[in-house]
């Protein structure tokens, strides 16, 4: 039986397949028992008609080898085409994007001599699932969707992280001053869990607020979790913090499969010139080294790399403090980094991988909600309307029942604009009407919201969607 480990290899466009050459071999250098399957993706297949750069054969391989190494792609501009990373990460169930910033001071010019974090972002939900829709000629929708399933497996990862990785504190990002229900959901489930670890320190932070503490004084923060769209804007922020954004690797992890790569993009511009930094990449693939069960390699790579940085060797995006630094192309800094294989950082922290540093969540622990209450007590109606002011829609909608069902709100993007709503709305053709039961909080059926419906159509509205409203044990599981 071979100890070799098989892996899926995409060389990408633009820079990528300069940087993925480079960390290949560095890693081959060093050791690395792996097996190369090489997939073609990106603008190429993009172009010949497969609407997400991956041809439908690539994904054989992906599935056989359930590790994938990928350099950074070029998506054609234009609709039409699919993020190939968010197919993949829902091919796959890859929930955690987990994303290491550190500062390389003083041999990287920065503002933050004193940074080491994670981020680790939810990978599958929220405004990502990019469930979308034009509802009127002058308003757009997103869905932001947070399940107890997916909140409960990202922050359990970022705290078995911060256990299997000696991390001290573990920190949470939401909006739930705003969001109560969804980004509610992910501080609860947070709460929840933390308590399972009486040794790790935890905080949370409203996002804006906390955005401004961590692009500040990013010391005090250790391990973040937070929502897919936070995540993905901060942890690129906190990777251009260190020095530059080339330097951050990223793994996509799943149940049973993995993705590692760099966070930038494929940089066209910069294509073929052996300029490109190979760091990102070579730091995502000693997180693939780790997950694959290769530590001593995946040390050995990353003391070299730290060993070269520290001996002022460098692309040309990075600033030196050194006055001797040397700027090199990417070919060149690969071979740094090889000479340097086996030699271990003077002043920056010794790399020490164990196999223990990624993990499967097992199974949910937290408490069953099958027998949890559900009653329909209303529903929402949105309608698509431009014919007169706020108080003419209400008279109308208003005369408009079914059993068990009467208007009682009017809103506007989130607004109340009847009755007694506020005058100075900026009116739009999209307005939800509320239909509750005049007894609040007794139940209706789905019969009286169909009846509803076809009054609403024999008055000539267009309805373009319905919400139906539940309480949960009796509590409102919808805003007011």
């Amino acid at each position: 039986m071979s100890d070799r480990t098989p892996i899926t290899v995409a060389y990408g466009d633009g820079i990528g397949p300069e940087i993925m050459d480079a960390t290949l071999r560095i890693i081959q250098a060093a050791g690395a028992k792996i097996d190369i399957e090489v997939i073609e993706v990106g603008e190429k297949v993009y172009l010949s008609g497969n609407v997400t750069g991956i041809a439908p054969s690539s994904w054989d391989s992906l599935r056989k080898t359930k590790v994938f190494l990928k350099a950074p792609i070029t998506t054609p501009q234009g609709s039409g085409y699919k993020s190939l990373n968010v197919a993949t990460r829902k091919m796959f169930g890859l929930y955690a994007n987990v994303r290491p910033c550190v500062s390389y001071h003083p041999f990287i010019t920065t503002k933050h001599p004193v940074m080491d974090l994670v981020i680790v972002r939810e990978n599958e939900e929220d405004l990502y699932s990019g469930i979308e829709y034009r509802q009127t000629r002058q308003v757009t929708q997103a869905l932001k969707l947070i399940s107890t399933t997916g909140t409960e497996k990202i922050v359990r990862y970022a705290f078995e992280f911060a256990v299997k990785n000696k991390r001290k504190k573990v920190t949470c990002f939401v909006k739930d001053n705003i969001m109560k229900i969804t980004d509610g959901l992910f501080h609860k489930i947070f709460n929840e869990i933390g308590e399972e670890y009486p040794e790790i320190e935890k905080e949370v932070w409203i996002v804006d607020i906390g955005a401004a503490k961590l692009a500040t004084a990013p010391e005090q923060f250790d391990v973040l979790v937070m929502e897919n769209l936070y995540g993905d804007i901060l942890s690129d922020v906190t990777a251009q913090m260190t020095g530059s954004v080339g330097l951050a690797g990223s793994a996509n992890i799943g149940d049973e499969f993995a993705m590692f790569e760099a966070i930038h993009g494929s940089a066209p511009r910069r294509a073929g010139q052996n300029s490109a930094n190979p760091s990102g990449l070579l730091l995502g693939a000693v997180m693939m080294l780790v997950h694959i069960g290769q530590p001593e390699i995946a040390s050995k790579v990353h003391n070299a790399w730290l060993k070269t940085l520290e001996e002022g060797v460098h692309t040309y995006d990075i600033r030196s403090t050194l006055n001797d630094s040397i700027t090199v192309g990417t070919r060149e800094f690969a071979d740094e980094v090889i000479k340097r294989l086996g030699q271990k950082p003077s002043l920056f922290k010794i790399a020490e991988y164990s196999s223990e540093g990624h993990h499967k969540v097992e199974k949910s622990k937290l408490k069953s909600q099958a027998n949890i209450a559900k009653d329909l007590v209303g529903v929402d109606v949105f309608v698509d309307w431009n014919s007169g002011s706020p108080d003419d829609l209400g008279n109308i909608m208003s005369k408009i029942q079914a059993e068990g069902l009467e208007l009682s709100s009017i809103s506007s993007r989130g607004v109340k604009v009847f009755p007694e709503g506020s005058p100075n709305i900026n009116q739009v053709d999209h307005w939800r009407c509320r239909y509750e039961n005049p007894e609040k909080g007794k139940t209706i059926t789905h019969s009286a919201i169909i009846e509803l419906l076809n009054k609403i159509r024999e008055h000539g509205f267009d309805f373009i969607k319905t919400e139906n409203l539940y309480n949960f044990d009796g509590v409102s599981g919808f805003s007011l």
